[in-house]
């Protein structure tokens, strides 16, 4: 069997810029410029942002819950300080901090262009 990681997430936005911020100020990604992009290193991967233009064939969003992907999952330590310091940050947030099962406590945020983002913490001893 092949042996494979994670090595990006590609977005479209009208606003990239928006986008790339976005993910540095709320999620403390690091924005890497490049020639006509901009990307972001977030959680062991990169986030790259494309730019979507008027006429350029590219469908909006569709409405949430649908098919395909229907979300990021990004593990944080300590989630219910995460989620009030990303609140007062004025995130919206689709659930708020939960758990779901012992060990495992979850919440879910909506990002730019109305992705979902999961946030969510392990207890070691559940691992």
């Amino acid at each position: 069997m092949a042996v494979v990681t994670w090595d990006h997430v590609h977005l479209r936005s009208p606003d990239p810029e928006a986008v790339a911020a976005w993910l540095e100020n709320v999620l403390g990604g690091e924005i890497v410029r490049g020639p006509g992009r901009i990307d972001v290193k977030l959680g062991g991967a990169m986030v790259f942002i494309a730019p979507v233009t008027s006429g350029d064939g590219v469908n909006a969003a569709p409405n949430h819950p649908h098919q395909g992907l229907d979300h990021l999952g990004l593990s944080v330590k300590d989630i219910d300080a995460v989620a009030a310091e990303i609140k007062a940050k004025g995130v919206e947030f689709t659930a708020e901090p939960y758990t779901i099962r012992p060990g495992v406590r979850i919440c879910f945020i909506r990002g730019p262009q109305g992705i979902s983002i999961e946030l969510l913490e392990r207890d070691k001893k559940y691992a």
